[in-house]
């Protein structure tokens, strides 16, 4: 059962404008979590690493876990395989306390449909886990979603620190025209997302309560 904020009809519209008139200031990181003080993906100096963010303290909001999720995922931080179509996204993040602390060792657990909007229910194609490192920090390859029907563009995940509950819940893309009509979108689980030299990277922190 879903926790968290519905958005259905005329309220998931206002919600999905604002998203696109804040842009990609308010697209990342419990969104509003992430607050980009260089070109993203690029710092002082080195050119090259995560871009800095500030954390607003406020907990990722949680989603329905869906029908598909399945235990018992690999470990890897790549779901790319031979044969897998579609844009490749990397996504990039960190798992944090409401009080800004980085949380080393949780486990994120993602899973999501292919690039036609097809989950993999037999094997685990588009599925696994990985563990954040001691800045609390992950890292993982994919793909851009496809539309699964009746649902806007989405990757679901379980993230899990020890001592703590699980959050499940769904990070979306920002400006899909879906989301318009999701009543499960939320602004608040928009990535920011760029254009890479590959195909798209993206960042979101989790924040858990």
């Amino acid at each position: 059962m879903r926790i968290g904020r519905r958005y259905t009809g005329s309220a998931a519209i206002a919600a999905a404008l604002l998203v696109a008139g804040c842009g990609s200031e308010h697209g990342a990181g419990s969104a509003d979590s992430a607050t980009t003080t260089r070109p993203a993906g690029t710092s002082a100096g080195s050119g090259q690493t995560e871009t800095a963010r500030r954390c607003s303290g406020r907990p990722t909001i949680a989603e329905t876990e869906g029908p598909y999720f399945k235990a018992g995922s690999p470990a890897r931080t790549s779901l790319v395989q031979a044969g897998t179509g579609g844009t490749r996204l990397v996504l990039t993040g960190r798992v944090l306390t409401t009080s800004c602390t980085p949380v080393a060792g949780a486990r994120l657990d993602f899973w999501q449909a292919d690039a036609s909007g097809s989950y993999d229910n037999s094997g685990y194609r588009l599925r696994g886990h990985q563990l954040t490192d001691a800045a609390g920090r992950f890292t993982l390859t994919t793909i851009v979603p496809g539309e699964y029907p009746g649902r806007t563009q989405h990757i679901h995940v379980k993230v899990k620190a020890p001592g703590k509950p699980e959050l499940t819940t769904q990070l979306f893309l920002p400006g899909e025209p879906g989301n318009q009509r999701d009543a499960i979108f939320d602004p608040s689980l928009v990535m920011r997302v760029h254009d890479s030299g590959s195909g798209k990277a993206a960042t979101f922190d989790f924040i858990l309560g």
